[in-house]
């Protein structure tokens, strides 16, 4: 009997463990269902997430939660928390953005994998050992790591009052609640991405139309570079965007969208360490990341408003200019979430877009340049068939008069007026011709130095040529020292009394430097552009400053003098 009553003892005692084990497996089961409903039931991830963490809660009998997010470089953010206790909460939930826990430490080093209790919490001490405010007697909490298949994501924290420890039903049941928020947080991420890049593609047309019209506005490339980043930050949402070139063989920042303000070229050069990577980016071909140091370092020339330490981080990308010695970069700021590769993507998409209208610009420049020299060669034509023509025939007809005037026996008083009248007008006649060669320069096309050669052989003067070092000169540069070179043989025809000039032309990697000498009577003899008594010196120094340039004029009493114009170059390999 006694072995009976046992064995049904026994029995009885197995019945109610099976009941007990099949009510707990059937509430895992409706708490799996509850949660992953509650998953589904919005897009909005920070939404999605307080939700969850409210429903696991209140299913397990649990009082609080928290969970954060954990990025590649092992930024952690709290993204969500439920029923906090007051030492938590205390300035806007300072504990949970700052400092660091034994939980977060086990995830940054891999060695998180699964559901475990947390013995104490480095949190909660704090709080108490520095008095920050009530913990509701909570010392201890499971931690689960938040994973989509082999990605890790964050860090679920549940606790409540007194409870020291989890069975291991309690964080399998944990651990399957993770797997779903996980996979979740996922789908909303992607979900997000695609959301984004759809957007980022959206704006691109936008601020695609608006550049294509941004192209007819701007006259020179210092406009464009302003209303590029000014178009950029009007379509998109990035903390920054900078346009970074090459000047003279250094780079430095051309324009600037920061603050919602614009901000034009910075004469300070990049150092070497940030000069090198932007140079790697450019010969990479591709989209880069920059590091702290350089997005502060180029984010400090902008001078804006904000400091650096607010951009987390910036990506870069180069500009592929076709025109040879033109070299950039595009680079934007991120924010506390990092570059996305939607933003890698369309910012090489912009960069594309931005070549190619600068490449636009600068044949609209090139058409205006043509524009300008077709006039100037019409001009030219039209003066030589009218007005040199005049000039020529007045010129002779003084001769006819002068002669016949000075065949009489007795010299007739007209005839010395008609001497004047002929020098004058052939004075008149050569400052024409001048002129017309001023218009349009007959044999440019042979080089800077021949073209100025043949035109003080046409004033009567010797030019004695001097060149150092081969490169290519642009167009407008070529073009302003020719007029510069015009203007100083022609004072040196005027004033200098001599018959020679000597003109140099010494060419580096960064500037070309341009003088022409005399050794004629210089000093008080020859105007001074500085005065404002001659106009052409004063354009001669406009012409320089327009290009970045400067002149300088040296003139000494008797010993000659000497013009130097130094113009700074565009980079390009020698």
């Amino acid at each position: 009997m006694v072995t009976i009553v046992e064995q049904t003892t026994v029995g009885t005692a197995k019945g109610e463990n099976s009941a007990m084990s099949e009510e707990v497996g059937m509430q895992e089961m409706v708490t799996l269902k509850i949660i992953a409903e509650t998953l589904n039931t919005s897009n909005d991830l920070n939404l999605m997430l307080d939700t969850v963490v409210g429903k696991l809660l209140e299913l397990t009998g649990l009082t609080a939660g928290w969970m954060f997010l954990i990025n590649e470089r092992g930024d952690y953010t709290c993204v969500s928390d439920y029923n906090l206790p007051p030492a938590l909460l205390r300035e806007d939930k300072e504990p949970m953005r700052t400092g660091t826990c034994w939980c977060v430490n086990r995830f940054k080093d891999g060695q998180l994998n699964h559901a475990v209790n947390i013995i104490n919490c480095k949190r909660l001490e704090d709080a108490v050992e520095f008095q920050w405010g009530d913990t509701h007697d909570i010392t201890h909490h499971a931690t689960v790591p938040l994973r989509s298949g082999e990605k890790m994501l964050g860090l679920l924290n549940v606790a409540a009052p007194a409870k020291e420890h989890f069975s291991d039903s309690e964080l399998a049941l944990l651990q399957g609640v993770a797997y779903q928020i996980g996979s979740a947080v996922e789908r909303m991420r992607l979900y997000r991405t695609e959301q984004r890049r759809a957007d980022l593609y959206a704006k691109l047309g936008e601020f695609s139309t608006a550049l294509g019209l941004a192209v007819n506005e701007c006259t020179n490339s210092e406009a464009f570079c302003l209303k590029v980043v000014q178009l950029l930050g009007q379509h998109y949402d990035w903390p920054f965007a900078i346009i970074i070139q090459q000047k003279s063989g250094m780079f430095v920042v051309q324009a600037a969208h920061a603050d919602d303000k614009v901000r034009a070229l910075s004469s300070t050069p990049l150092s070497s360490e940030v000069t090198s990577h932007i140079n790697h980016i450019i010969n990479s071909h591709r989209v880069t990341s920059l590091s702290g140091t350089e997005i502060a370092e180029i984010f400090t020339l902008c001078k804006p408003d904000q400091t650096a330490n607010s951009i987390a981080s910036g990506i870069a990308a180069p500009l592929p200019y076709h025109t040879p010695g033109e070299t950039g970069i595009l680079v934007i700021g991120i924010g506390t979430s990092g570059p996305a590769q939607a933003d890698r993507e369309v910012l090489e998409a912009l960069a594309e877009h931005i070549a190619a209208s600068w490449e636009s610009l600068k044949l609209a420049e090139n058409r205006r340049e043509l524009a300008r020299m077709e006039e100037r060669n019409r001009l030219a034509r039209d003066l030589h068939d009218s007005v040199n023509q005049i000039l020529f025939s007045l010129s002779l007809t003084a001769k006819g008069a002068e002669s016949m005037l000075s065949d009489s026996e007795q010299l007739h008083p007209a005839a010395e007026a008609m001497k004047d009248i002929r020098a004058l007008s052939q004075e008149a006649l050569k400052e024409m011709r001048a002129l017309i060669m001023q218009l349009r320069p007959a044999g440019l096309e042979a080089g800077l130095l021949h073209a100025l050669q043949e035109y003080g052989t046409s004033q009567g003067l010797q030019v004695v040529m001097n060149r150092t070092g081969m490169r290519s000169l642009p167009r407008n540069i070529e073009e302003a020292l020719w007029r510069i070179g015009q203007e100083a043989l022609n004072n040196v025809r005027k004033h200098a009394d001599v018959p020679s000039a000597e003109v140099t032309l010494k060419l580096s990697d960064h500037e070309v430097v341009f003088t022409v000498t005399d050794q004629g009577k210089g000093g008080a003899n020859r105007p001074k552009a500085s005065s404002g008594s001659s106009l052409g010196l004063s354009i001669m120094k406009e012409r320089a400053q327009s290009l970045g340039g400067s002149l300088e004029i040296v003139s000494y009493s008797r010993k000659g003098t000497t013009i130097t114009a130094v113009i700074p170059l565009p980079f390009e390999s020698v």
